[in-house]
């Protein structure tokens, strides 16, 4: 018996680019940077563009043909303030998104915590899917761990640590030294120049409050 597609509403953590201007050449330069520094959380990265606080004219052609020059993906365009905006925004082949205004869905059921007792090693991923990721040894540059949940790291963190990667903004991280090229809560990432000085090689916690990243020591 043959199979018919069937298409269905679903929800995925995507990185929103918001613009406070309409300087697309600033932007294509800051976006090249940031693949520059950490390529293997960006590359690819699907992305849509916030345009609710800029005024004037966006070239989107240019915008579109930047994002994916920097090696990521664009897929739409919110914040349009008139029809003219979704306009050229769509002519650019841009989808005109907006925020969904439906209840979030309900997290999966979380697994049992997932625990790694080697150490993770450059060019090694290890993904927690639906639970909390502990490591009871060293994340090496070059690594990265990923949990749906939680992460807690027990040695040093020099890697990439990405937690509540299917969206709970819930998630955080915690290593007992920061040494960390990039880390992530739901979609929101910080890269070592956005450390400040204080929490460098520290025992901390990282986590997301009111959509603002934050990292707090830990002195026990």
């Amino acid at each position: 018996m043959s199979q018919t597609p069937d298409l269905k509403g679903s929800s995925f953590t995507l990185s929103v680019l918001h613009l406070s201007d309409n300087d697309v050449e600033k932007t294509i330069h800051f976006l090249q940077e940031k693949v520059t520094q950490a390529p293997a959380f960006f590359a690819h990265a699907p992305v849509v563009i916030n345009i609710s606080k800029v005024d004037g004219d966006i070239d989107f052609t240019r915008l579109k043909e930047g994002i994916s020059l920097a090696g990521m993906i664009p897929v739409g365009v919110t914040g349009c303030k008139d029809k003219r905006t979704e306009n050229l925004a769509t002519k650019a082949k841009f989808a005109v998104m907006s925020a969904s205004k439906s209840p979030a869905q309900a997290p999966a059921q979380m697994q049992p915590t997932k625990i790694i007792r080697t150490p993770v090693r450059s060019g090694q991923q290890i993904y927690a899917k639906d639970c909390d990721l502990v490591v009871l040894n060293h994340v090496s540059e070059g690594a990265e761990v990923i949990a749906d949940g939680s992460i807690h790291i027990h040695g040093t963190l020099r890697g990439r640590a990405i937690a509540g990667a299917s969206g709970n903004t819930g998630a955080m991280i915690i290593c007992n030294k920061l040494n960390a090229e990039l880390m992530s809560i739901a979609g929101h990432y910080w890269l070592t120049e956005q450390f400040s000085e204080e929490f460098w090689q520290q025992k901390v916690m990282f986590s997301l409050s009111n959509d603002s990243l934050k990292f707090e020591l830990l002195t026990i």
